[in-house]
């Protein structure tokens, strides 16, 4: 057995980010395990109104990329507070450009856009592929979406040889537009390939209209997705497509300490979320226990699915129809946004302020942040505090240092409501780089936090009487 001896949640969480390369494969797989758990899916579109019942267990998607689930305490009734752990599922990556259709220098390419602020150096001469959701038709005459994850590495961005440029080491700056576009393939070993050898182009004789993007990308690019799903080309319409590093996440160090994995920011938290919903039961009394998995952190949350949407609210108005009963549980209510944090890192220790340096498996980070870039105050801290004491963990805190700028979360967007919060997270190196760096026993640390919320909340916060 590779992992033997190591963390059981973290080698959990391998096969949770491995099958993950996008927010759609994310949203996906957290609500199989969700439904494997006994949660019922639920449709914005309809009425709850007869669906909703005490001791329930719920949840509900808005397109494919955010998910909310929760589960009603036995006594539930309307003015019930919430207590929600969000966290968001997208990374900073490349996304295949609505053009994508590129040929230079013998070479087909592929036009992509860059996502959030990633480290985008960590990107060059790794074993890239595709993944996304693909608009297909269907032999009704309809339409539908599927997810779709390419496997082998299919696409590539070179680095240039030192020979050609001897300064590369002493001054990286990339052209985001022209120094990171990928290669999918040789335009020359079509040509000269014989009839046998050639790939069966999938997309000849596709008719292109309004509706097609085929003019719009390489018919190769195309043929890849068609042959990955068992489709013609001509039942493609549309796609969302990210890049991915094909290499799997891993446990690594001496003892098996670390993780060593893509896109870590913030698919830990959010892995930690579902596993700690769906192993705790309902409660008889006390608060509705709530995830929420936005998406589009990376970008600032301006979206229908990220955290300044109407997601969250949504679902206080469905339980608290009343104006009344909404204020009471609003007051009620506590919300733990969970996001990785800055470990410190051995060769710049001297980025971090004296006094707050996170240990990978050090516990929890807390992290404060005077101008609220983080909505951590006193009172939030010490109901985390507390309810991470009721599983006999540790806590870490983070602020930055005064001469360098502060990063921020879904916190402050989700707290514009009126919700206490606390911002948290996982210690990490090399956040934002295609391969990142964070500690294996600390998923463990994140899902007892999560599961101390759904069971302790209530007892912790009725020793703090704060209005």
């Amino acid at each position: 057995m590779l992992y033997g001896s190591s963390p059981e949640a973290a080698t959990r969480f391998l096969t949770f980010v491995n099958a993950s390369p996008t927010p759609f494969h994310a949203v996906y797989n957290s609500a199989a395990h969700l439904e494997k758990a006994g949660f019922t899916k639920l449709r914005e579109k309809d009425g709850w109104e007869k669906t909703l019942q005490a001791g329930g267990k719920y949840y509900f998607t808005r397109n494919q990329t955010a998910l909310v689930a929760f589960t009603l305490p036995k006594n539930w009734k309307a003015g019930t507070g919430l207590s929600i752990v969000g966290t968001h599922v997208d990374s900073p990556n490349f996304r295949v450009r609505p053009v994508s259709k590129r040929v230079k220098a013998g070479y087909l390419q592929v036009g992509v856009e860059t996502y959030g602020g990633g480290i985008w150096h960590s990107w060059l001469d790794r074993d890239l592929s595709i993944a996304g959701r693909v608009i297909l038709s269907d032999k009704n005459g309809g339409f539908e979406s599927k997810l779709v994850k390419i496997d082998r590495p299919i696409l590539r961005i070179p680095t240039l040889a030192i020979h050609l440029d001897r300064s590369v080491n002493d001054n990286l700056k990339l052209n985001q537009e022209t120094d990171l576009v990928p290669v999918l393939g040789i335009v020359e070993s079509q040509l000269n390939a014989t009839k046998d050898q050639k790939t069966e182009d999938a997309t000849e004789g596709v008719k292109i209209s309004a509706t097609s993007v085929h003019a719009n990308h390489n018919s190769e690019l195309i043929s890849a997705l068609a042959n990955e799903m068992s489709v013609a080309a001509d039942e493609i319409y549309d796609f969302e497509l990210a890049l991915f590093d094909t290499q799997p996440a891993v446990l690594g160090g001496l003892n098996n300490e670390f993780i060593f994995s893509p896109r870590m920011d913030n698919l830990v938290s959010s892995f930690c979320a579902v596993e700690a919903l769906a192993s705790t039961p309902p409660p008889a009394t006390g608060n509705v226990n709530v995830i929420a998995l936005f998406n589009h952190e990376e970008i600032g949350s301006v979206s229908s699915t990220g955290a300044e949407s109407n997601l969250v609210p949504s679902l206080f108005s469905r339980l608290n129809p009343g104006a009344s009963d909404y204020a009471t549980a609003v007051a009620k209510s506590f919300l733990v946004s969970c996001d990785m944090a800055h470990g410190v890192h051995p060769n710049y220790a001297s980025k971090h302020e004296e006094n707050h340096k996170p240990m990978l498996n050090g516990g929890i980070v807390i992290k404060t942040n005077a101008k609220q870039r983080y909505t951590t105050d006193a009172v939030t801290s010490f109901l985390v505090k507390g309810l991470v004491e009721k599983k006999g963990g540790k806590v870490q805190n983070f602020e930055t240092r005064n001469d360098m700028p502060c990063g921020s979360t879904i916190g402050p967007f989700l707290s514009k409501m009126g919700v206490r919060t606390v911002d948290v997270g996982n210690p990490m190196l090399s956040m934002h780089s295609i391969r990142e760096t964070a500690g294996a026993h600390d998923v463990q640390t994140c899902i007892d936090l999560f599961e101390s919320l759904f069971e302790n909340f209530a007892e912790v916060d009725s020793a703090l009487d704060i209005d």
